[in-house]
């Protein structure tokens, strides 16, 4: 890759892993519009960590209380709201190991079309939009129970199997339907995050160690830090506009870029 591809490649999956707007979809896009090489297993390894490495510093905190209780809860200490918040997070990440690993295979070829990625942009940010609009929204992330959990999870999986449809964007649309404020079904989704993009990181770095493809260690680090540095701040920035206008600017830009894709792909 030039370093153009690398930078842009990069910043593209930092931005996007936690935006509701799909970064999946992202990464295929300049391959379909702008004619690039796909960037390959490493670089997609490389990206992700950095991805990862964002979450788990931004909320550092949150992370070590969770283990901490969860841990503990196996002792005299007992359940608390930090501690069931783990076993919750482990609910809603076994549909998207169990059945995303699964079906990946089935669907890989169908879904990473761009007329696909054109329709679940669209589709699911009206979804978006309207639970955005008319949730409730009176629930804070501790008032989760096992059933929302697992709802989370399934909404999870349409992720893994339809890019376009964003993670995050259908985490947090389920979560805000189940009764989640907006900052809350964030967070929730930010946290989940971080075991299903680290067991999609160990699969593939599992799978790039026993295959023959040759690494650009120079793309791999910049394509890392760069993808940190712009995770990071965009899970900053993304937790105050939602607070100050919620989920609206995201279904507008997943709209114009949906009619973007319609009106490409039909020339």
């Amino acid at each position: 890759m030039s370093i153009i591809e690398i930078i842009v490649l990069a910043l593209i999956q930092g931005l996007t892993e936690f935006l509701p707007i799909s970064s999946s979809a992202h990464l295929i896009l300049p391959s379909q519009v702008l004619g690039w090489q796909d960037q390959g297993l490493a670089f997609d390894v490389a990206v992700h960590v950095g991805s990862l490495a964002a979450v788990l510093i931004y909320f550092r905190k949150e992370v070590a209380d969770i283990l901490s209780a969860w841990f503990k809860s196996f002792g005299k200490q007992g359940t608390t709201d930090d501690s069931r918040l783990g076993w919750w997070i482990i609910v809603a990440t076994i549909p998207g190991l169990v059945i995303g690993f699964l079906a990946k295979d089935l669907v890989e070829d169908f879904s990473r079309s761009a007329w696909v990625i054109a329709a679940t942009t669209v589709i699911f940010g009206l979804l978006l939009w309207y639970a955005d609009a008319t949730a409730k929204q009176t629930k804070t992330i501790y008032q989760l129970n096992w059933r929302s959990a697992l709802i989370i999870g399934f909404a999870q999986v349409i992720a893994a199997l339809l890019p376009g449809t964003s993670r995050s964007g259908i985490t947090m649309t389920a979560g805000m339907m189940l009764g989640l404020n907006k900052q809350s079904a964030a967070r929730f989704s930010f946290l989940m995050s971080i075991p299903i993009i680290a067991a999609a990181g160990g699969y593939y770095t599992l799978k790039l160690a026993t295959g023959d493809e040759l690494i650009d260690w120079n793309a791999i680090i910049t394509g890392a830090v760069l993808s940190f540095v712009a995770a990071y701040a965009c899970i900053h920035f993304f937790l105050k506009v939602i607070e100050r206008m919620g989920m609206l600017p995201f279904v507008i830009y997943r709209l114009l870029l949906g009619l973007f894709l319609v009106i490409f792909l039909s020339v």
